[in-house]
């Protein structure tokens, strides 16, 4: 079966926290690694800090994350490595594809996400519906934006 979308590489790593300050501490002054915005959701119960690594379209984000409310969800400082996030070239078409396979989503859908792209996330353990999954790892697939799409296509030619 051909696959009808290509993951052209990692749009981010996710890391939470109690305490967003001291991971700033580590990824912000003792890296180097550039604030480049903040993001807060009640919806989402995350208040983070959006570092990069790298610059252009082959940036990659770091998320440090702490729960706006440590006892509600979801629980962004449960799991210290929080989420991985891929660039997808055409997520409508993967999560079709990927659901029609047996894919487990998380809810909520295809929405807007902190750094402004069109996101979802695969559910972090299956079902008997959906029997595939991230096997315990929280995965977002976010739609990669035109310069991204052409940059990981010039470095496969």
């Amino acid at each position: 079966m051909q696959r009808p979308f290509k993951v052209l590489g990692i749009q981010q790593i996710a890391i939470g926290g109690a305490d967003k300050q001291r991971l700033r501490r580590l990824w912000a002054d003792m890296f180097g690694l550039e604030v480049t915005g903040n993001f807060r959701s009640e919806r989402e119960n995350v208040d983070e800090d959006i570092c990069a690594i790298g610059s252009g379209a082959l940036r990659v984000e770091v998320d440090l994350m702490q729960p706006l409310d440590p006892d509600k969800k979801p629980a962004v400082h449960a799991t210290p490595l929080n989420h991985v996030g891929l660039w997808i070239d055409d997520l409508p078409r993967a999560v079709e594809w990927l659901t029609a396979q047996g894919v487990r989503f998380a809810p909520g859908g295809i929405r807007r996400g902190a750094a402004g792209y069109n996101i979802c996330f695969l559910h972090p353990k299956g079902n008997d519906e959906f029997p595939i999954s991230g096997e315990g790892v929280l995965i977002e697939l976010v739609q990669a934006p035109p310069e991204v799409v052409q940059a990981f296509e010039k470095l496969t030619q």
